[in-house]
C-alpha cells in the first residue's frame, strides 16, 4: 500500500492553537499521530511525508519518534524539517515525481500552481498550508488534481492513493 502525509509538527506546541488540533498538550498530539499513523501504514508499506515532521523540537527526539513510525519512509523536506537520520528514510527529496497505477503524481511540500503533467491528468500531493478538508473539496470542484495530504486536512490520518483516486474519481 501506499500512503502520504505531512505537516505532522511532532513537538509543535502551537500547533494545537494555530491549527485548532483536537489535543490538550503536545505529548498527546505526538501520540496521536503516531498512533494514527501506524494504524494505517503497515510495516512493508511505502509513505511518502511530504514535509514538516517536527517543529521546535530536538532532532534526536524527532529521530526516536521517526524510528516508531511503520514503513518505508520516504521524505520530501518542508520548511520546518531539520536533518535527521537518513538512514530512517528510503529517501530524502526537495521535489519528486512518481508514477503510481498509470497515474503521474508530483510531490512538494508546497502547493504548487502549475506542475509536470498537470494538464494531462497528474496528480500533485503537498502540504504546507494546514488547511481543513473544505480545501481539498475545493479543488476537485475546481477541476484540478491538487490535494493536500496533511494530517489536518485528512482527520489526522495518512491517506492513500486510492483514496485520492477514489476522490478525483480517477
Amino acid at each position: 500500500m501506499i500512503w502520504f502525509t505531512s505537516d505532522l509538527h511532532l513537538g509543535h506546541r502551537a500547533a494545537i492553537s494555530m491549527c485548532e488540533r483536537p489535543f490538550e498538550n503536545v505529548e498527546e498530539m505526538n501520540e496521536s499521530l503516531i498512533q494514527n499513523f501506524n494504524s494505517c501504514v503497515k510495516k512493508n508499506d511505502t509513505v511518502y511525508i511530504l514535509g514538516d515532521i517536527s517543529h521546535r523540537m530536538p532532532v534526536s527526539e524527532v529521530n526516536q519518534l521517526i524510528h516508531k513510525m511503520n514503513g518505508r519512509k520516504i521524505l520530501c523536506k518542508g520548511n520546518h524539517d531539520k536533518k535527521y537520520d537518513a538512514t530512517l528514510f528510503e529517501g530524502i527529496y526537495d521535489f519528486l515525481e512518481i508514477a503510481i497505477h498509470g497515474v503521474n503524481v508530483s510531490l512538494m511540500h508546497y502547493p504548487m500552481m502549475s506542475w509536470p503533467k498537470s494538464h494531462y491528468g497528474s496528480l500533485h500531493l503537498h502540504g504546507h498550508i494546514h488547511s481543513k478538508q473544505d480545501y481539498n473539496l475545493q479543488q476537485k470542484s475546481d477541476g484540478t488534481l491538487r490535494y493536500d495530504v496533511g494530517v489536518d486536512a485528512n482527520e489526522f490520518y495518512p491517506v492513500s492513493i486510492e483514496q485520492i483516486k477514489k476522490f478525483f474519481e480517477i
